[in-house]
C-alpha cells in the first residue's frame, strides 16, 4: 500500500508576525459606521413633528319644533311707591362725607358700582367736579357706559337714567330747587333713595312729596 505523505508541518516562526497590543493599551474596538439619516427621523433630544387636531366635530342642529310658540314677555311697570327712603342724619358740612360713606356701604353689601347715583343739590361733588374738567363730552360718556358709581349735580338729573339706588347729598340749604331735586331723585331711584343732611329739614320736604 503506498504510503500518504503527511503533510509538511509549518513551524511556528513562518505563520507571520502576531500582533501584541502594546502594554496597558486595549485593542480599539471598531466603530459602527451609521447609516444616512432619513428626514422623517426626529434628531435625538428633539420631539418629532406634533400629530395634527383632529377637526372639531360640527355642532349638531337643534331641532325646533315649529308649532313652539314663544311667550311674550311684557315689561312690568316699576312701582315707584314701593322704593324705600332712607335719611341719613347729617350737617350740611358733612352730607358729602355721608354720602361718600354710605357708598361704601352699599358697595360692601355687594351692590354693584352701575347701580348707584350720587346726587349734590348744591356744590359738585370733587368727583364730578374732577371728571368735569376734562371736559362734558368725556364726563357724560362714563354715565353712559353705566358701569361705575357717577356723581352728578342735581340740577343735570334730567340727563341721567334711573339707578336702583341714588344717593342724594343736601350741602347746602333746602330751598324749592332742593325740594324739586328731592321729588326728581325719588322718580329715578328703582329701589332704594337715600338722603343725607338735617332731618328737620328733610322731612317736612318729603312730607309734602307724600301729600303732593
Amino acid at each position: 500500500m503506498p504510503l500518504i505523505p503527511e503533510e509538511p508541518q509549518i513551524p511556528e516562526s513562518a505563520q507571520g508576525p502576531r500582533v501584541t497590543p502594546a502594554a496597558g493599551r486595549t485593542a480599539s474596538t471598531p466603530r459602527p459606521v451609521p447609516g444616512p439619516r432619513s428626514a422623517a427621523t426626529p434628531r435625538p433630544g428633539h420631539p418629532g413633528p406634533r400629530p395634527a387636531r383632529p377637526a372639531p366635530p360640527a355642532p349638531r342642529p337643534t331641532p325646533v319644533s315649529p308649532t313652539a310658540a314663544r311667550p311674550a314677555v311684557r315689561e312690568q311697570p316699576e312701582d315707584r311707591s314701593a322704593v324705600q327712603l332712607q335719611l341719613v342724619p347729617a350737617p350740611v358740612g358733612g352730607s358729602l362725607a355721608a354720602a361718600d360713606e354710605a357708598v361704601d356701604l352699599l358697595l360692601d353689601s355687594g351692590r354693584a358700582p352701575g347701580d348707584i347715583l350720587v346726587l349734590t343739590t348744591h356744590e359738585q361733588h370733587p368727583w364730578a367736579a374732577h371728571e368735569l374738567s376734562f371736559g362734558e363730552a368725556a364726563y357724560w360718556a362714563q354715565h353712559d357706559v353705566g358701569d361705575d358709581v357717577f356723581f352728578a349735580h342735581a340740577a343735570k338729573l334730567d340727563r341721567c337714567t334711573s339707578r336702583s339706588v341714588v344717593v342724594v347729598a343736601v350741602n347746602g340749604d333746602v330751598d324749592d330747587a332742593t325740594a324739586r331735586a328731592l321729588a326728581a331723585a325719588r322718580e329715578r331711584a328703582g329701589a332704594l333713595l337715600i338722603v343725607c343732611g338735617d332731618p328737620q329739614k328733610i322731612n317736612p320736604v318729603f312730607g309734602a312729596v307724600d301729600g303732593a
